[in-house]
């Protein structure tokens, strides 16, 4: 199972890395977009708020896990990269008893917080009710969520991209089929889509292992592998916590502008709600990227071979911006289908298009610090990765999406232009500290 990636062309490694890792990402992303989708056709603007809403709780929780599983792909990337088998194998167990034990905790703490996570989002009150059930049915399934990402982080570190697509495959499929089951058939609205969701990767989960326990991974886990090692979870941890802190601060700025937009109404919120969905799915080519040159870089670096990770980063960079030059340009002209394609709602397709004009161009600028991003964490610089998307969200996002809003209380174009500006300043902080990193790189050599 494991694949050498520290030889052979490097924009082809990219590629047949990436790929099958971009589809990964786009069928977890269909999740939330099935759901929305399968609701709006059912049921009413409380409905497709009440899933927006709570499928953005969720994503911000799988976002942060899948950071701190970044600790897990570079440790794991390396050792196999150095060809040392124990260390792998000792990376795996420690993988193992670290999420597992997190993943309990956080069930437990969400259960017990579902109501105020919901009063702190400012959900409109036709929504509060839908939320509410989505939410405790998500959290629930909290436990195979968690399972599934640390599962594919183990195999992207060994350089196998290719399992956790197949994994995610199985679960799309069966969320669709609950989905249209649960919305459509038996009328559950909400409750319908979470159950599809949690169902479906506890389905995942299942198929998943089931693999591992039939083919041979390459690797002999012994029960001493899932004993916690100090040097081990600290490498871990020392990766993973920045990249999760990092996404989770981006994800609360995702949810204070959805709060923002909550308070200016339903419609308003709907909007703000699809455009995340659409824009989730653009944003795969930069989170592919990101990962892609976190698991590519960490195994040259554990080889030796610098400039192998520089190289890269750069095409991941130029694949990244060029795709979202790209995908901004085509979306000033079918916004408004785009938007229509969730729902009928004439003043909600207005807004949403208005929000997806400006808020896209961050696809194109994101692109960029998301690579240098990848290759921070590959060198065990997350902090880096922290430092350049809290200043970000700090100094641009959140105040900027406020200010908007309060200023233009008739349009939401001016709001989505926060999330670019964000951007643009995460990717100067981004060359910056990726000059200085290579000045004291060639000083030690």
């Amino acid at each position: 199972m494991e694949k050498n990636l520290t030889t052979g062309s490097v924009f082809k490694n990219i590629i047949l890395f990436s790929l099958p890792y971009l589809l990964s990402y786009f069928l977890q992303t269909l999740y939330g977009m099935a759901d929305l989708f399968i609701i709006g056709q059912f049921n009413g603007v409380d409905s497709i708020t009440a899933v927006s809403v709570g499928g953005q709780v969720m994503h911000m929780l799988t976002v942060m896990i899948v950071g701190l599983a970044m600790g897990s792909t570079v440790t794991i990337g390396k050792s196999v990269g150095a060809k040392k088998p124990e260390q792998t194998s000792l990376a795996v167990g420690n993988t193992i008893t670290l999420f597992m034990g997190v993943s309990i905790v956080i069930t437990i703490l969400l259960l017990v917080l579902v109501k105020p996570i919901v009063a702190l989002m400012s959900t409109p009150m036709e929504a509060v009710s839908g939320t509410l059930t989505y939410l405790t049915i998500c959290f629930i399934g909290i436990p195979f969520i968690t399972a599934y990402n640390i599962i594919s982080a183990i195999f992207r570190g060994l350089g196998d991209s290719k399992s956790p697509m197949y994994f995610i495959a199985v679960a799309c499929i069966v969320n669709i089929v609950l989905d249209y089951v649960l919305i459509g058939v038996f009328h559950l609205g909400a409750a319908g889509a979470a159950l599809g969701t949690t169902l479906s990767q506890t389905t995942s989960v299942i198929v998943a292992l089931t693999v591992i326990i039939k083919r041979k991974t390459g690797i002999l886990l012994k029960k001493g592998d899932f004993k916690p090692r100090a040097k081990t979870m600290g490498q871990l941890l020392k990766i993973g916590v920045p990249v999760t802190l990092q996404d989770g601060f981006i994800q609360i700025a995702f949810i204070v502008i959805t709060v923002i937009a909550n308070r200016r109404g339903l419609n308003d919120a709907a909007a703000v709600g699809i455009v995340e969905k659409f824009i989730g799915v653009v944003f795969l080519v930069p989170s592919t990227m990101l990962s892609t040159v976190s698991a590519l870089s960490a195994q040259n670096i554990g080889a030796g071979k610098h400039e192998r990770a520089v190289a890269t980063l750069r095409y991941a960079v130029l694949i990244a911006s060029g795709f979202g030059l790209v995908v901004s340009i085509v979306v000033q002209f079918v916004g408004s289908g785009i938007v229509g394609i969730f729902t009928e709602d004439v003043e909600v397709i207005a807004l949403g298009a208005q929000y997806l004009r400006s808020y896209i161009w961050d696809c194109m600028i994101a692109g960029v610090h998301f690579s240098f991003s990848g290759y921070f964490c590959a060198y065990g610089l997350s902090g880096i990765s922290f430092l350049h998307n809290v200043l970000s969200i700090l100094c641009v996002r959140i105040p900027g999406a406020f200010l908007a809003s309060r200023y233009f209380p008739d349009t939401l174009y001016p709001m989505g232009l926060a999330a670019p500006g964000g951007s643009l300043l995460s990717v100067i902080v981004c060359m910056i500290a990726f000059v200085l990193l290579e000045k004291n790189h060639k000083r030690q050599n």
